[in-house]
């Protein structure tokens, strides 16, 4: 009898993430690309509209503003309507407002479409966590949340030779080649936000491509977790709200967030600004691809290990603490070799901690306050992606470098402050869950 159900239980859940994972991985490598190629477009773009370090560092987090006050609703709005008819309105509206990017003229009309994709994206991501704590359950979540965020590595390592190779080789109707990149990176939003609506389901009870013993099974299992997350968990939105555990999750976040977007945007001009001149747009994007490629086994590795283990905090401690020495490490470099190097040490804890943290997070939720909350802690870290960019726009990189560091460090002691409340917690979870097993 047990053999037969561990049998069941490994094909329900091998079909489920081959149905899902492989597709919003997709969709989230197009969404990194669209957020981030601005830092790719700024080797032409700059110079042509005559923007500044600050201009450019503004432009580039202004992105996150307009992230931060849409992306609660978006992700209420979500919960009510159905993941596959939201996600498919917000990738139809940020593939518009990428592609009318390659149109603007002035310093000004990039505020404001930057900001409006903002707006258009938000609730994406979260929304995509939420979608997955309707699939999986707690022991695979840390699995499921990794193969979401190799977005992160795959969009650097596809987004840096394409788009510097578009800088470079196409210019139709007098167009410069950073509108053309907007342009034709654009256009997969809209043909994915199409596909969206017929691919996706939205809960197993609607899955067509699972029998009704299995549609049972993994509903059953994913509702004796909500009950267990509604014993251990706050239990309406408002004590959730003044609950200190929220804010300390997105103070980690935040943290991480500074630091992941201040590297995608600039690192290109980072990496030019210590090359040659002789250097190419496009051998500046393999340059780039480097870190990204580090990041794609750090991703994998500790998330699939902090599952294996139960592990998780100290997993996210060991990466924030490899982050901080790779910063550092970009600091003190002053040559392209010592800073890609210290580029990939410092990708390789960044994206170690964010292929682990979002497993972690969904902990902390009921079903009725994830919502709610995924997109909150989400919304408040996004500040980062605001952060990070001005702080390498508005001081020299070496100063910039030790500031996210520092950032990092206060990132890893409040870390170290949610260990005892959540061991407890986790010490819970594992009880009734081998009580459920035993039933």
């Amino acid at each position: 009898m047990n053999q037969t159900t561990n049998a069941l239980e490994r094909k329900i859940v091998n079909k489920t993430m081959i149905r899902i994972l492989p597709f919003i991985l997709i969709l989230y490598i197009v969404a990194y690309l669209d957020r981030v190629n601005l830092g790719y477009a700024a080797l032409q773009m700059n110079a042509e509209l005559a923007l500044s370090a600050e201009v450019f560092g503004l432009l580039s987090g202004i992105f996150f503003i307009g992230y931060f006050f849409f992306e609660v609703p978006s992700n209420m709005i979500m919960h009510k309507v159905g993941p596959k008819i939201w996600i498919a309105r917000i990738m139809f509206t940020w593939g518009i407002v990428v592609i009318l990017t390659g149109f603007a003229q002035t310093t000004t009309h990039l505020y404001i479409l930057r900001f409006l994709l903002g707006v258009a994206e938000a609730g994406f991501f979260p929304g995509i966590i939420l979608y997955l704590t309707y699939w999986f359950r707690a022991r695979e979540r840390g699995k499921a949340t990794a193969v979401l965020l190799l977005a992160l590595p795959i969009g650097g390592l596809l987004g840096a030779p394409l788009s510097t190779w578009i800088l470079d080789n196409i210019s139709w109707f007098n167009m410069s080649g950073w509108r053309w990149m907007f342009i034709l990176e654009g256009i997969p939003a809209l043909i994915l936000g199409c596909l969206v609506i017929f691919y996706l389901t939205n809960r197993p009870a609607n899955a067509k491509w699972l029998t009704q013993d299995e549609k049972d099974w993994l509903e059953g299992e994913l509702n004796a977790e909500r009950q267990l997350s509604m014993k251990v968990n706050k239990a309406s939105k408002v004590d959730m709200l003044k609950d200190s555990k929220v804010w300390k999750l997105a103070l980690l976040y935040f943290a991480a967030y500074t630091g992941i977007y201040g590297l995608s945007f600039w690192m290109p001009t980072i990496i030019k600004s210590l090359s040659v001149s002789a250097t190419t747009n496009l051998e500046i994007g393999w340059l780039a691809m480097i870190p990204a490629v580090v990041g794609i086994p750090a991703i994998l590795i500790v998330g699939w290990n902090a599952d294996r283990t139960s592990a998780h905090k100290s997993h996210l401690l060991v990466c924030f603490l490899i982050a901080i020495l790779g910063f550092i490490g970009c600091g003190f470099s002053n040559s392209v070799f010592m800073m890609v190097l210290m580029l990939a040490v410092t990708s390789a804890g960044l994206y170690g901690f964010t292929g682990c943290f979002f497993a972690y997070l969904t902990f902390f939720f009921t079903e009725s306050t994830a919502p709610v909350g995924i997109a909150l802690v989400n919304s408040f870290a996004a500040l980062g992606g605001f952060v990070g960019p001005m702080i390498l726009g508005s001081v020299a990189f070496t100063s910039g470098m030790f500031i996210i560091a520092g950032l990092l460090v206060i990132g890893s002691i409040t870390l170290m402050t949610l260990k005892l409340v959540t061991e407890r917690k986790e010490e819970k979870l594992k009880g009734v869950q081998v009580n459920v097993n035993q039933i």
